[in-house]
């Protein structure tokens, strides 16, 4: 590799990936993705982009020569893949990495949700075990359950491995049916909630999935029924999912991404049958240093090899300039 490419970093990054960068490149970090902060000369010379969250495309557009953008996460929505796919820029994520953490998480979340952890260790903390007696017997279980997942890629499938030990009957809704899974499949969202009394929210977050755990949807799952949210928050009506929980047309909820991020509604802050986390699923920092990794090895590999690890599928490019 002649030369040290230039890498531009807007806004925040992980610390594993600023770490790492300088070993191998020349990094320009930047307050923010705002074209206005980008020179004639910055511009000429980066070939490459480190992003953790959104890139808009017209930050994207100031860069004459920007070969590849590695995406920091698996769900690359921040960045517009066919956009970049129209210029010959290659995306890459940070895929199967964070599979298995974030499917510990899930089913962690799943367990809180069910039978109150957190509100029983609280209960503790505050004394009142030895003041006023034992925890109320959760009203639900695991138990006899039946769950389905919407979506069923690599943390779906990682997911649906740990719910076969637990004992539970497993279903799917996704566009198309497997032939290699011996689970239930569902073609519609809400065909599926009605026969389950738990939904797994793992599908990425993209225009297809926006609020499509719905009203319906909730009103289909029942009042048994139980949401877990892990994939992104824009999947979830909000302010639906709180008029039922409200209402009691579905028993609980565990929740760890949201629309608005980091902001939580009110409604659902109120709730004593929500269990919030602040978008912790991939969270350890053994997870977080190979999600790292990975970032600076899909740029090392484009610009000594020529081929991105995990290029997205929307951009399956090689490297057009010599190596």
């Amino acid at each position: 590799m002649q030369g040290r490419p230039t890498i531009v970093v807007p806004g925040r990054m992980s610390e594993f990936v600023r770490e790492r960068l300088p070993d191998h490149f020349q990094p320009v970090f930047l307050d923010a993705a705002d074209p206005a902060l980008v020179t004639a000369d910055l511009a000429a010379s980066v070939s490459g982009i480190a992003i953790q969250g959104k890139l808009p495309s017209g930050f994207v557009d100031a860069f004459p020569n920007l070969e590849i953008i590695a995406s920091f996460g698996v769900g690359y929505d921040g960045v517009d893949a066919a956009h970049a796919a129209g210029r010959g820029i290659v995306v890459t994520n940070t895929s199967d990495v964070l599979s298995e953490e974030v499917a510990d998480t899930t089913i962690g979340l799943l367990i809180n949700t069910l039978r109150r952890l957190p509100a029983a260790e609280q209960w503790l903390r505050q004394g009142r075990w030895a003041k006023e007696g034992p925890f109320a017997l959760s009203p639900l279980t695991l138990r006899g359950r039946t769950v389905g997942l919407y979506g069923l890629g690599r943390i779906g499938r990682a997911i649906a491995r740990r719910l076969e030990s637990f004992g539970v009957s497993i279903a799917y809704h996704t566009r198309q049916p497997r032939d290699d899974l011996a689970y239930a499949y569902y073609p519609t969202l809400v065909e599926m909630a009605g026969a389950v009394d738990t939904l797994i929210v793992i599908v990425p977050g993209t225009e297809e999935t926006r609020r499509t755990v719905n009203a319906e949807v909730l009103a289909a799952l029942g009042d048994e029924g139980v949401l877990i949210s892990v994939g992104r928050g824009t999947t979830v009506d909000e302010a639906a999912l709180a008029d039922a929980l409200q209402r009691g047309v579905i028993a609980a909820a565990g929740l760890d991404v949201f629309e608005n991020e980091p902001y939580v509604p009110d409604a659902l802050l109120a709730l004593p049958n929500v269990s919030l986390l602040p978008h912790v699923g991939s969270a350890s920092r053994a997870t977080r240093k190979a999600m790292g990794d990975l970032v600076v090895d899909n740029l090392v590999s484009w610009f000594k090899t020529g081929a991105a690890l995990t290029p997205v599928a929307e951009t399956p490019f090689r490297r057009r300039k010599p190596v």
